[in-house]
């Protein structure tokens, strides 16, 4: 088997040097999903049977994994702030999760963007006392009904505890238990509400679903995404993070700049190979049996998008 992607780097030496995340909610195989029109349900009954666990990072900073997107925790005197909500089912799993890290209240809620793996816990930590904030087309998305094609799903509108109370356009700087965290927008990449968290005294950035560390990403074409735009996104993470910066992705396990070379590689690789194919006039079927991701397929094909999957999602914008 080919170890290198076309940059060069080592696969084997990048999977030597991180652990993947439990395959839950989202990340379940593709397979468990009886038909599109059950993705969603399924999903959140998976994710609310999963475990959840706590690693700690640097600066009182924490992520929660298994509960649907990773959860970063800053707990503190002005209470706890969260990095995103993850499934509703999960409730006391999370409830549990975070009073190990601390007593302090919910008072604090930043959404990544609007998809449910990321919302749907809104109402309940609203409920709990947390106010939200996020970026306004999260506000817009979870305040209509909202189509993604990819999942075959129709998100009705949230409830308004749901909906964050605060929102921004391009950047915000917020002051929470003697920590500075800085937000911004992306251009359209996995969606077009993404935004980062940096927590800038730890040194920690939360891209959410702009990387899917271990896992082939979704693109949700049906809100602003494209294979494009999660390689602009990417790029505009490597050009912040530095050797020393721990990164948290959407899914899959903490990371650091390395890793996510690999991924920008990834993603740039296979834009290539689909596009040159496609210009040749092959179709989509045929693209996906000459195996353009054969040398990843292995190890970061077993989740909630497999090759064909992907492939699909990188056909579809070049």
């Amino acid at each position: 088997m080919n170890n290198k992607l076309d940059s060069g780097i080592s696969r084997r030496r990048f999977l030597a040097s991180t652990s993947v995340a439990a395959t839950i909610g989202l990340l379940a195989p593709r397979h468990l999903f009886a038909d599109d029109n059950g993705l969603v349900a399924t999903a959140r009954r998976t994710a609310a049977a999963a475990n959840i666990t706590v690693q700690k990072l640097r600066g009182n900073v924490s992520v929660l994994m298994g509960a649907g997107g990773n959860i970063a925790v800053l707990p503190g005197p002005d209470g706890k702030l969260l990095i995103d909500a993850g499934f509703a089912g999960a409730r006391p799993k999370i409830s549990q999760a975070l009073v190990s890290i601390s007593s302090d209240p919910i008072k604090h809620l930043i959404n990544t963007h609007w998809h449910f793996d990321h919302t749907d816990g809104n109402e309940w930590l609203h409920s709990e006392g947390a106010e939200i904030l996020a970026h306004v087309n999260t506000k817009s998305h979870l305040s209509k009904d909202t189509r993604v094609e990819g999942w075959n799903f129709t998100f009705k509108a949230s409830p308004a505890g749901a909906i964050p109370a605060k929102v921004f356009e391009t950047e915000q700087t917020v002051r929470l238990n003697a920590a500075t965290i800085a937000l911004k927008h992306y251009a359209p990449a996995h969606t077009d509400s993404d935004i980062y968290v940096h927590f800038t005294d730890a040194d920690i950035i939360h891209v959410a679903d702009t990387f899917w560390n271990g896992y082939y990403p979704f693109i949700d074409y049906s809100t602003g995404g494209s294979i494009d735009g999660m390689i602009r996104a990417t790029e505009a993470n490597l050009a912040k993070v530095t050797d020393k910066m721990i990164v948290i992705p959407g899914h899959g396990a903490v990371a650091n700049k390395s890793q996510l070379v690999f991924y920008r590689d990834l993603l740039v690789g296979t834009r290539e190979k689909v596009s040159a194919l496609k210009k040749q006039g092959k179709s989509l079927d045929e693209i996906v049996a000459a195996k353009p991701t054969a040398a990843t397929d292995a190890d970061w094909g077993k989740g909630f998008r497999s090759p064909k999957d992907f492939i699909g999602d990188v056909f579809q914008g070049v």
